[in-house]
């Protein structure tokens, strides 16, 4: 087959997050299989207009702002030598069912909805949820990949009907994310690790820690990532009375970053809302339990009380109780580190770029049969 797969970033982008690592190590597989991969992704500074990685190839084409105004040009010169068209819908979508014959197959890590008024102006948040609210009209006949139970359910409630979706969970790569052995150092630190976006909201992790320092003194937190809203964390944290025991890394490669997840006691999610919770299961695959916020995403890929703990979404007071229950119960960490290792060896990339490809050729085969009278 001849895959199209549009997508805002491909996974070089300085911008890359869970969407990218999700489409690299899908497609990666299925080109290594054979078939021919072409992914169109916005420009960034340093970035060749064609790459090649891991058998994708690579155009990039737009700016970050208008690239969704790009792709309908560039499809309409170049997109019928394709088989089939994926289209990874991520904040503002490309209605590509509006201008594309081929088959679609659309991907939803997670809509925004009211959310996006926590990442940004009223204005551009605006005219995302506006953008949102026309996927079920455009999308309502396109076979959907959801990547958790909560997506697929809010999915429903927007109109996609149900029988058109399926579930594929993000995954993580084992030879890369496990077990290290014991930690260096006898402080208790606590992590995050993750794009850093104004709606994940790690100013409340800033905020728990300075209490949680009034019982842990010895505790040390580290901020590994990248992202719009870093020199805004940087600021609130050098006015903090525990400053010099808040670490930020910056960006970091792949390596570097399992690196410090070994380092950590214990990872912090306090974002408003995920698809799945990606970083979630790689923190579990290297043997380390994720607290996070109740919401979507997060508790799809965090078994409360068995895999990590969960706390009410921005309550900080539940998020100490949850952090000082974690360090001070021996019995609990072991508990949910052991069943966080197992729970982690459940989600293997090759199986879900198996399942990928059969929803690709599942659906190049019903558009065939349906535009050619002769199968019927």
């Amino acid at each position: 087959m001849k895959i199209l797969v549009f997508n805002w970033q491909d996974i070089k982008n300085p911008f890359a997050g869970g969407a990218e690592v999700h489409l690299h190590e899908i497609f990666g597989r299925i080109a290594k299989k054979g078939h021919t991969v072409t992914l169109v992704s916005s420009q960034f500074r340093g970035g060749a207009p064609r790459d090649i990685i891991d058998g994708v190839r690579v155009f990039r084409v737009g700016t970050r702002n208008l690239f969704n105004f790009a792709v309908p040009l560039w499809y309409l010169f170049f997109g019928s030598r394709y088989d089939v068209v994926v289209d990874d819908v991520n904040k503002i979508p490309f209605y590509t069912p509006l201008y594309t014959r081929k088959p679609i197959i659309s991907i939803f890590h997670h809509l925004f909805g009211k959310s996006i008024y926590l990442e940004t102006n009223p204005v551009a948040a605006s005219y995302v949820y506006a953008s949102e609210w026309l996927i079920p009209k455009v999308y309502r006949n396109v076979p959907v990949v959801a990547v958790s139970g909560s997506t697929k359910s809010e999915l429903i409630e927007h109109g996609i009907p149900e029988q058109n979706i399926q579930v594929i969970h993000n995954c993580v790569d084992h030879e890369q994310y496990r077990p290290h052995g014991k930690k260096n150092t006898h402080s208790f630190t606590i992590g995050f690790f993750g794009r850093i976006k104004k709606y994940k909201s790690i100013e409340h992790l800033l905020e728990a820690f300075e209490k949680i320092k009034n019982r842990i003194p010895g505790a040390k937190l580290l901020i590994v990532g990248d992202g719009d809203y870093l020199k805004t964390l940087r600021k609130i944290a050098s006015d903090m009375k525990y400053a010099d025991d808040i670490t930020f890394t910056g960006y970091v490669s792949g390596d570097e970053k399992v690196e410090h997840i070994h380092s950590m006691d214990v990872v912090v999610n306090t974002s408003s809302k995920e698809g799945w919770g990606l970083t979630v299961i790689e923190a579990n695959a290297c043997g380390i339990p994720v607290i996070g916020a109740d919401v979507p995403g997060l508790r799809d890929s965090i078994k409360h009380e068995e895999t990590g703990l969960l706390y009410r979404y921005g309550d900080i007071d539940a998020l100490l109780v949850q952090l000082f229950r974690y360090y001070s119960d021996e019995q609990l960490r072991n508990s949910l580190t052991e069943n966080a290792l197992r729970w982690a060896a459940e989600f293997n990339w090759d199986d879900a770029a198996d399942a990928f490809l059969k929803v690709l050729e599942d659906s190049v085969y019903d558009w065939k049969y349906r535009n050619n009278p002769h199968l019927q």
